[in-house]
């Protein structure tokens, strides 16, 4: 057997017992739910990966609610191409933009109350497969909505029901409840060497 052939024969063997490992991963996964998913951290790209999850469920001819908090003012593709393409996903945006511009918490409270009251009846409604509610962790850090309400309506709703909340934070009671929490970490950003946002890849 020469290098290559050997080379050629570990990596099978390998192989081999990666596959036996994932197969008995998934044979063992038997319960069927709908699952809560935590995307956190502060890099770039929590908000595009719950929205990637939106385009994968409607694959699948699912019923999807979008709920984001924060965002609203300034236009994204995202919010133009649900609009324009996806006429079937019920999309609610609380509208006031950033916290930090609008620097009223009496009106960015009422609003967010108003946003939640939405949410919660996506969170109630078992006709929905999927539910984002995109930068929800920011309305619990802040304490603008009631921390247990919302941990509460996670956890109550249609068992086949999936979730993704988006944000940095959340705190480590809701990380406690979800079922899979992932974190996007900032390693390098374009806006830190003074890059400007681009139309179509940041926002």
């Amino acid at each position: 057997m020469n290098d290559e052939q050997s080379k050629n024969e570990r990596h099978k063997k390998a192989m081999e017992k990666q596959k036996a490992k994932v197969d008995s991963r998934i044979e063992a996964a038997s319960t069927e739910r709908g699952v809560a998913i935590v995307l956190t951290g502060n890099g770039k790209g929590k908000s595009s990966s719950a929205f990637g999850m939106v385009m994968r469920a409607l694959g699948y001819g699912h019923k999807v609610g979008v709920v984001q908090f924060i965002k609203g003012e300034q236009l994204s593709g995202e919010e133009l191409y649900i609009k324009n393409q996806c006429p079937q996903v019920d999309l609610y945006q609380m509208g006031t933009g950033f916290t930090w511009n609008t620097q009223d918490r009496s009106g960015d409270i009422r609003e967010a109350e108003k946003t939640w009251a939405v949410a919660s009846k996506m969170l109630a409604d078992d006709s929905y497969d999927l539910v984002v509610l995109d930068e929800l962790t920011y309305m619990i850090a802040y304490k603008y909505l009631d921390e247990q309400m919302v941990l509460d309506a996670i956890a109550n709703r249609p068992v086949e029901q999936s979730v993704v909340v988006t944000g940095r934070g959340g705190g480590s009671a809701l990380q406690e409840l979800v079922d899979t929490v992932s974190e996007v970490k900032d390693i390098k950003h374009a806006f830190k060497s003074g890059i400007k946002a681009r139309k179509g890849v940041d926002y």
